[in-house]
């Protein structure tokens, strides 16, 4: 589980009834932030516009339970990927790239195993690359949709926050000629925004952003793969196909990674 993204959502929601409670004499002052009417329009609202630009109801499904993304801890990391690559390079070098097929049946992720099965292959240098990046951008759009969807909702949230608000405001300006009905009236006309302002800031835009780092994460290791089993494939030695697949990575992690020592090099 990805601790960040739970606490991040706890405490976003602590610190939001804080704010409501604090210099208050009890907690039922939450009450007034409870609108059915309210809750209806804006996240019914948001939710059937967000459904009005999706291309299918199964489409609209797969992407609202992206939420739980979010929730998952990603599984790999750079420095992890190149030291497979480099076990790998050391495989090759010493008993050729036939060697690699019986190497490959214990690589769970199936991108670096398809990517070493086609070099087993004899497959092209060309034609591994054509593959291997076409099935990254396939990746990539699948996930900019899931983005873009959360994009919209963040969009939509304030927008029928705004509408259920001008709602309320007209039914307020109805009832004018009563004045103690229009601070509640006000009150309730506002909830909406607020409910708006809630969804957009507190679940779509955290959620849009966060698969938007896992997605460029996910991009990165697997840009290092494709690097890493091209260079093995020309028959460069490891420790240039090492220092190549180090530059993915910042100045400290690099130097974090040459701390800690890596694989034996051939």
């Amino acid at each position: 589980m990805d601790i960040a993204s739970i606490l991040g959502l706890i405490l976003c929601l602590v610190v939001m009834v804080y704010g409501i409670l604090v210099g208050q004499d009890s907690m039922a002052v939450l009450l007034n932030f409870y609108n059915v009417p309210s809750i209806f329009v804006t996240f019914g609202g948001a939710f059937c516009c967000v459904l009005i630009m999706a291309p299918d109801l199964k489409g609209y499904w797969a992407n609202l339970k992206s939420f739980t993304l979010i929730l998952r801890k990603v599984p790999s990391n750079e420095e992890d990927t190149i030291r497979t690559i480099i076990e790998l390079s050391n495989v090759a070098r010493k008993e050729g790239l036939l060697a690699l097929e019986e190497a490959a049946n214990n690589i769970e992720d199936e991108f670096l195993k398809k990517g070493v099965l086609l070099i087993v292959d004899g497959t092209d240098p060309e034609l591994v690359r054509s593959i291997m990046e076409t099935e990254l951008n396939c990746i990539e759009e699948r996930h900019a949709s899931k983005v873009n969807f959360w994009d919209n909702f963040a969009a939509m949230g304030p927008a029928w926050g705004m509408i259920g608000t001008l709602i309320g405001l007209i039914n307020m300006l109805q009832k004018m000629e009563d004045p103690k009905s229009i601070g509640p009236n006000m009150a309730v006309a506002l909830i909406t925004t607020f409910y708006g302002s809630v969804l957009a800031n507190w679940i779509c835009i955290p959620i849009s952003t966060k698969l938007k780092a896992n997605n460029a994460q996910e991009v990165r290791i697997k840009e290092v793969i494709v690097e890493g089993l091209l260079s093995i494939q020309a028959g460069e030695n490891p420790r240039v196909i090492e220092e190549k697949l180090k530059s993915f990575l910042s100045p400290a992690r690099r130097a974090a990674m040459q701390e800690e020592g890596g694989e034996e090099i051939g």
